[in-house]
């Protein structure tokens, strides 16, 4: 991403699931980078939480990184492991919650 705000040292690489920790009955995250085209934030939620139904103005893309989850687009239930990825368009309302333990990597493309 061009003019990135340096949150990370650059030019180095990173195991995504060692930039964020777990927090007992919490969901913690993280801003790795940050431009005008967009976001990229690592999240960690402990089993059971998750974030209410709400829509966002761009693209996002979710990579799992750790465990397992479910998330709700549109109405519709889709539970995901790590490895997979899944996308939320634009303006859709969106919810997710951890079935267990459950690290993400959440990049929002700014339109």
């Amino acid at each position: 991403m061009k003019n990135t705000r340096k949150l990370l040292e650059t030019s180095k690489s990173f195991e995504l699931k060692k930039l964020i920790e777990y927090s007992k009955d919490s969901i913690v995250s993280r801003t790795i980078a940050e431009s005008k085209a967009g976001t990229l934030t690592v999240f960690a939620f402990d089993k059971d939480q998750g974030l209410s139904e709400h829509s966002a103005p761009f693209d996002a893309i979710v990579q799992v990184i750790d465990g397992r989850g479910e998330f709700t687009i549109g109405g519709a239930p889709v539970k995901v492991s790590a490895g997979q990825i899944i996308i939320m368009p634009a303006n859709v309302p969106h919810a997710v919650r951890a079935l267990r333990k459950f690290k993400m990597l959440l990049t929002m493309i700014k339109k």
